[in-house]
């Protein structure tokens, strides 16, 4: 079957890869769309530290194909959304309702594909840049038949992590104030995150002005190129400003940009090493600096939630898909998220 893989030095394309079947508490999934999120370039680029050869990709969805025993909650033929988090469901951060936290749910990776004999890691628990995925049961999440899958995908990473970011980590109420710097794949999200939840003022910053129109579509109702102008709109400063590129010093404008008792909140992914510094005083006017891992999410609450949120109209999923991709292209859908030409590049099988 086809699939994207890195072997530490290149990406490529291949049409050899083999997976085993679904063990117990396991899914097979055929995957129909797969979104290319800045994470796996960032395991390319080395920002994200990973064992190689990795078969890439974890923003899926698709049609189940087979199911291990004790798995009752989805079967052959329904359709899914995955989730990255292949948490235990069994520890005590599970059992508090957060399985972002789950220690068996990151940094153990599995190794379910072959090629040539050779077994590959699976990236983030899901690599849904495959034809054929085998994830754990705890991450498919049915969907109903009537979500273009395409659109559906992207529920499984960006749209978690952005709208849950919101929701689950910053908690924004009506009336607040959000800022949000960097609008891309996550960005967007944060904003329609801030919609959903009701902000009244919700600044996006973005260097490229070719962004505002999406960004306002999204939910924003301001832009700017730069941070400069953010005081002219939130004199005393913003209620929770979320940093969405990963940049050092961006974190930093982030967090003077608070009002009081503000919040800022990280998700930009710098690489593994970098450092950030702040003015110690400015944070005790009751001021926080958070961290967010994939939005805070409840995978099977939370998908559930957005699917619906979708039907109703109010989330926008189609939107985000800026354009589409057979899996054979993606060099060039790669390019283009890189340079910036996309929202959400999809590769689809």
């Amino acid at each position: 079957m086809r699939g994207v893989v890195f072997d530490g030095k290149q990406t490529q394309v291949v049409d050899d890869l083999e997976i085993r079947e679904p063990g117990p508490g396991e899914v097979a999934v055929a995957i129909s769309a797969a979104g290319l999120c800045h994470s796996d370039l960032s395991v390319v680029d080395g920002t994200i530290p990973f064992p190689v050869p990795v078969v890439l990709g974890h923003e899926g969805a698709g049609v189940v194909e087979a199911v291990g025993s004790g798995v009752t909650h989805v079967r052959p033929g329904d359709h899914v959304a995955l989730s990255t988090l292949a948490n235990c469901g069994a520890c005590a951060e599970c059992d508090r309702g957060r399985p972002t936290m789950c220690r068996k749910a990151i940094g153990r990776p599995q190794q379910p594909f072959a090629r040539g004999g050779r077994p590959l890691y699976q990236f983030a628990a899901n690599s849904a840049f495959a034809e054929r995925t085998v994830v754990k049961a705890v991450q498919a999440v049915r969907i109903p038949k009537d979500i273009p899958l395409p659109s559906a995908a992207l529920i499984g990473c960006g749209v978690l992590t952005g709208v849950g970011a919101v929701l689950n980590r910053a908690r924004v109420e009506h009336g607040d104030s959000v800022l949000v710097i960097g609008t891309g794949g996550i960005g967007l999200n944060v904003l329609q995150g801030a919609r959903i939840a009701g902000a009244l003022t919700i600044v996006a910053v973005d260097a490229n002005p070719a962004k505002e129109a999406v960004a306002r579509q999204f939910g924003a109702t301001h832009f700017l190129t730069s941070t400069e102008g953010v005081r002219d709109i939130l004199p005393t400063g913003a209620d929770h400003a979320f940093e969405c590129v990963g940049r050092a010093a961006l974190i930093r404008q982030a967090v003077d940009l608070l009002d009081r008792h503000g919040q800022a909140v990280l998700l930009g992914v710098p690489p593994a090493t970098a450092e950030a510094s702040f003015l110690v005083s400015s944070l005790f006017l009751d001021k926080s600096i958070l961290g967010c891992r994939y939005g805070s999410s409840r995978p099977q609450r939370d998908i559930a939630l957005y699917a619906d949120l979708y039907r109703e109209g109010r989330l926008l999923l189609d939107e985000l898909v800026t354009a589409t991709y057979p899996v054979e292209d993606f060099e060039k859908a790669a390019a283009d998220a890189h340079e910036g030409r996309v929202a959400r590049a999809v590769l689809t099988f």
